[in-house]
């Protein structure tokens, strides 16, 4: 009989401890300092900026495959690799949002899992699988893939060489990736507070935190007491948060308030703070996720080039290798591998690209190839290679121009020019 009241009497106490941590937490307005990764994490305004804009970029760049010929790389005429990188790789997905899932994996997983699926008859590639998350066990001691997606219809085990797998950052050793929310855990976690702490303060005008006692005229502590503090604790809190601006105390009850005010804490300047961390941990310019507003020409300029160079660029060539590594045989890696065609970035820029075309043609660029890079037709002895009439070869400096032998019709033709 004792057995069973002192299992009642502790599910009894775990019930009352729960509650008044409950209690507890409704009045401090306590949040988790992280809100997680994934879809959770993207309810931050900067966050998702960060994985859009650079999501969004590399899925805006044609796929090439491209083969060496005399030392150049062109592109190699290939429809059905063409479709499948640029146009459709898998079933009711276009290039643009597989591309584009493909670099939110990378950013907020840190591993994004592409399977070839290879035609069983023509053993030509078939499609390529980008798996969901949770669905792939990398088992980094054997060096094999679990995958188990039935939403692609794809379960089986495979060996490293047939996924496509690529990884954000890496530790030391590490077969897996990390995504870039996990070393920014606590700046993200600050964001999420910050937020949920704004939008208590417009719900209700400004939250009220203090400590309510009673007058020191009676001394210690009672349980009685106690009670009926906590009891007026929760009744203010609640009056508080419903909008209440000035609320009556009973008996001897004493508040005092302890919260500071937003200008006290410098909220918004936190707040600022909060923004460029997560921008220096995407390696993203604050220009970019509209945090800046102080800015010029010149600083706009050198936030692209910061962009393309330390941001995009590396992204891109990550992918790029590790395609050329699951699709192309090693014996011919060396002829063939696959680019993003980075002149894409520039599309929008007309005068960049005009500048472009004139520089190639000093450089010895014939006409019809600055016109075919802007899908413009050729034109008539357009193929001929143009140079700078202002360049001259290095061996040709302070050689004198040899002078023509005198001829009859040269003759003539200075004493015509003497006559006018």
């Amino acid at each position: 009989m004792g057995f069973w009241q002192n299992i009642a009497s502790y599910f009894r106490r775990e019930t009352a401890t729960k509650s008044n941590e409950a209690s507890s937490a409704a009045r401090t307005g306590a949040t988790p300092l992280f809100v997680g990764v994934g879809q959770t994490a993207m309810n931050i305004a900067t966050v998702f900026r960060c994985v859009k804009l650079l999501s969004e970029s590399v899925a805006n760049l044609p796929l090439q495959y491209l083969k060496r010929n005399d030392g150049i790389f062109s592109e190699v005429d290939n429809a059905r690799l063409d479709y499948l990188l640029n146009v459709q790789p898998d079933y009711a997905v276009n290039a643009f949002d597989f591309w584009r899932q493909v670099g939110q994996e990378l950013l907020l997983d840190g591993n994004a899992y592409i399977v070839p699926v290879y035609n069983p008859v023509s053993m030509e590639l078939d499609r390529l699988a980008l798996c969901e998350r949770g669905t792939v066990i990398h088992d980094t001691i054997n060096d094999r893939y679990d995958v188990h997606d039935l939403n692609n219809g794809i379960s089986g085990r495979f060996a490293e060489d047939e996924i496509i797998h690529i990884k954000g950052l890496t530790m030391r050793n590490s077969k897996k990736g990390v995504s870039v929310l996990t070393y920014a855990r606590l700046t993200t976690g600050i964001a999420a507070t910050g937020d949920e702490e704004t939008r208590n303060r417009f719900a209700n005008g400004g939250n009220v935190r203090g400590i309510v006692s009673n007058d020191t005229s009676v001394r210690g502590f009672g349980e009685y007491q106690d009670k009926q503090l906590e009891k007026t604790a929760e009744n203010l809190d609640s009056r508080f948060q419903g909008g209440e601006r000035i609320v009556s105390l009973p008996g001897q009850v004493d508040f005092k308030q302890i919260s500071l005010s937003s200008t006290d804490m410098q909220f918004l300047e936190s707040r600022k703070f909060t923004v460029i961390e997560i921008c220096r941990f995407f390696s993203v310019p604050p220009t970019f996720v509209y945090a800046d507003t102080s800015n010029n020409y010149k600083t706009v300029e050198q936030a692209d080039i910061d962009f393309l160079s330390h941001t995009l660029n590396p992204l891109l060539r990550n992918i790029e290798i590790e395609l050329r590594r699951k699709l192309i045989a090693p014996a011919l890696c060396h002829k063939y591998k696959f680019k993003f065609d980075r002149r894409e970035l520039f599309a929008c820029d007309f005068n960049g690209m005009m500048k472009y075309g004139t520089s190639l043609l000093q450089i010895g660029t014939a006409i019809n190839e600055v016109r075919r890079m802007n899908n413009l037709p050729p034109v008539g002895g357009g193929d001929t290679v143009m140079v700078s009439a202002n360049l001259r070869g290095i061996n040709e400096i302070g050689v004198q121009p040899q002078q023509q032998p005198e001829t009859p019709e040269n003759k003539n033709n200075d004493n015509d020019d003497e006559k006018e």
